[in-house]
């Protein structure tokens, strides 16, 4: 090992939701405002641009890096193995039905995050630059002389068991199961597990950059708030040694050899980058009167498109709450969306479902596809006395919503993990229908 790194100072955030930070892990580092290209210390300098360069003013995404070599500097790329990991979704055809798998095993035998994604479904196309891949992981080591980057799209990446320690050019993130971190598209990061083995789900959107939704109606508060998402400080390594450099880049996996730690941004200034958000955080709203509202209020991030008011994708999570609806049906109706739902739990049990949705668990409701409360769940909502309130508290589910259909991959339909029964949980719904009684 060559240089000298920076002592291993407590991880710092900067506060607020698509601020242009400044930050520099040594004083002086970032150049003068008028002088971006002119860099101290024999720093490059060097822009990542996250959306075109002509993007309107507030939807405009790039960040000045001052490195100590440019990222042009590395070996020659060489496709290697993508596992399960994959953006092709031209596979199987896709059954309208309901379906659901059970939690993604721990691995047995040494396995880092990369190694461990394995992709449930998705849909559209990387090189479009629309649609989204469906990830879920498992590791049990962290991630050594080897760092990733995805330029085929932004990962969203949501815990479910074990922290997750994140080395990014921009500094370092901590995350722990009921935070998220998002991962601009092409940022180079390192996952480490600070607490051993890990299991998480992954949203790989290859469309527009996560936002806050509109507020409409709601007005100014509610939802998810700008200064609870958390940003980064410049942190940087200067180590001389053999690494790898994994791309993920037209759906394909790639390999680079480096000879230094790609962590090398000394200072920084933009927008374009990493950031976490605490769901605990979340400021719910729901109904006061009668019946359950829809999923739209539970948005704590979208990945919009070219028509107002439809999302390519949005993250939505059902948070602890108050249930105060009288003379109504408290959990979700039953329904079918044009809308596709592939849902997760993080902790405890979901309103809607009375058994076989464990933490770690997923569904997948497709287009048009009818689903709802199992019968368990409604008989006991039938008997639900409505002129008292009940607190929602032991648990957190959360849903990757789409506009369009998510093709499940071969893994995905034929592995030991989807519950071949699922449709079960509907049929004791029987006749409930006479027409004497009304």
């Amino acid at each position: 090992m060559g240089g000298t790194e920076p002592e291993r100072d407590p991880i710092a955030y900067q506060r607020g939701f698509g601020h242009h930070f400044a930050t520099e892990a040594l004083a002086g580092a970032l150049p003068a405002q008028n002088s971006p290209q002119r860099c101290p210390y024999g720093l490059y300098p060097e822009q990542i641009s996250g959306t075109s360069f002509t993007a309107p003013r507030a939807s405009n995404r790039r960040t000045w890096l001052y490195r100590i070599r440019p990222a042009a500097v590395h070996g020659p790329f060489r496709r290697i193995d993508g596992g399960r990991l994959t953006s092709d979704f031209s596979g199987p055809e896709t059954p309208p039905a309901p379906l659901r798998w059970n939690p993604l095993p721990l691995p047995d035998e040494p396995t880092d995050f990369i190694e461990g994604l394995v992709t449930i479904g998705g849909h559209g196309d990387p090189h479009a630059q629309s649609g989204c891949g469906i990830h879920l992981y498992a590791a049990n080591r962290s991630m050594t002389a080897r760092a990733f980057y995805d330029a085929d799209g932004e990962l969203l990446i949501v815990p479910q068991q074990g922290r997750l320690l994140l080395a990014t050019e921009l500094g370092r993130l901590l995350i722990e199961p009921l935070e998220v971190t998002v991962i601009p598209r092409g940022v180079r990061f390192r996952v480490e597990l600070p607490d051993g083995p890990a299991r998480g789900y992954v949203c790989e959107s290859f469309g527009a950059a996560f936002r806050l939704p509109d507020l409409g109606p709601i007005g100014s508060d509610g939802l998810a708030c700008q200064r609870d998402f958390e940003s980064p400080l410049a942190w940087y390594e200067d180590r001389e040694e053999r690494s790898e450099l994994i791309a993920k880049f037209g759906g394909a996996l790639w390999s680079a050899p480096l000879e230094r730690s790609p962590f090398d941004v000394v200072a920084w200034r933009g927008n374009h980058v990493p950031y976490r958000y605490d769901l605990r955080r979340f400021n719910g709203v729901g109904s006061v009167s009668f019946d359950h509202p829809d999923p739209s209020i539970g948005v704590v991030l979208q990945s919009p498109t070219d028509t107002p008011g439809v999302a390519d994708i949005d993250f939505v999570i059902f948070p602890p709450r108050w249930l105060v609806m009288e003379h109504t049906f408290r959990p979700p109706w039953y329904h079918r969306n044009v809308a596709s739902e592939f849902m997760g739990l993080l902790e405890g049990v979901y309103e809607a479902k009375a058994q076989g949705f464990l933490p770690g668990a997923a569904s997948l409701h497709n287009c048009m596809t009818g689903h709802g409360p199992d019968a368990a769940t409604f008989e006991r909502a039938l008997r639900e006395d409505t002129t008292r309130p009940r607190r929602l508290a032991d648990g957190l589910a959360f849903m990757f919503e789409t506009r369009r259909i998510i093709r499940p991959t071969r893994y995905a339909l034929e592995c030991p993990l989807l519950q071949r029964d699922y449709l079960e949980c509907w049929q004791g719904l029987g006749r409930r229908f006479d027409p004497g009684r009304p």
